[in-house]
């Protein structure tokens, strides 16, 4: 299954997905940079809301992006709504340009799991 942004794939992921649970995984760029991620559930309200909090680690495992996500689903006419508050911040260089590129790239992964979520004709 996709997960992230067009083009990246994930080569190593470990999840605990209940509160307290832990996460780790691995994005695998176009180019073949691979970005870390881990992270703690706060929340697991199955099927409403998913609330995490997460780093982005770099190669020497320095923090350079701290996020927290808050994912509420809600089920309107047969459809399900997503809403998806991403609060972020970082210091460095690196992390800025993650952040201008993270409504994109949030957009880009929204649309993935959508297709991953329709059904087949």
């Amino acid at each position: 299954m996709g997960f992230g942004p067009n083009g990246f794939t994930i080569h190593s992921a470990e999840t605990d997905a209940r509160p307290g649970g832990v996460f780790r995984l691995c994005l695998r760029s176009p180019d073949g940079k691979d970005y870390w991620v881990r992270g703690e559930y706060r929340e697991v309200l199955a099927p409403e809301r998913l609330v995490i909090t997460c780093t982005a680690d770099d190669e020497m495992g320095i923090t350079r992006l701290e996020e927290v996500i808050d994912v509420k689903l809600t089920q309107r006419g047969g459809k399900t709504e997503l809403k998806l508050l991403a609060t972020a911040r970082g210091a460095s260089a690196e992390a800025a340009a993650m952040l201008e590129g993270m409504p994109k790239g949030w957009a880009q992964t929204i649309t993935r799991l959508d297709g991953h979520l329709k059904p087949n004709p």
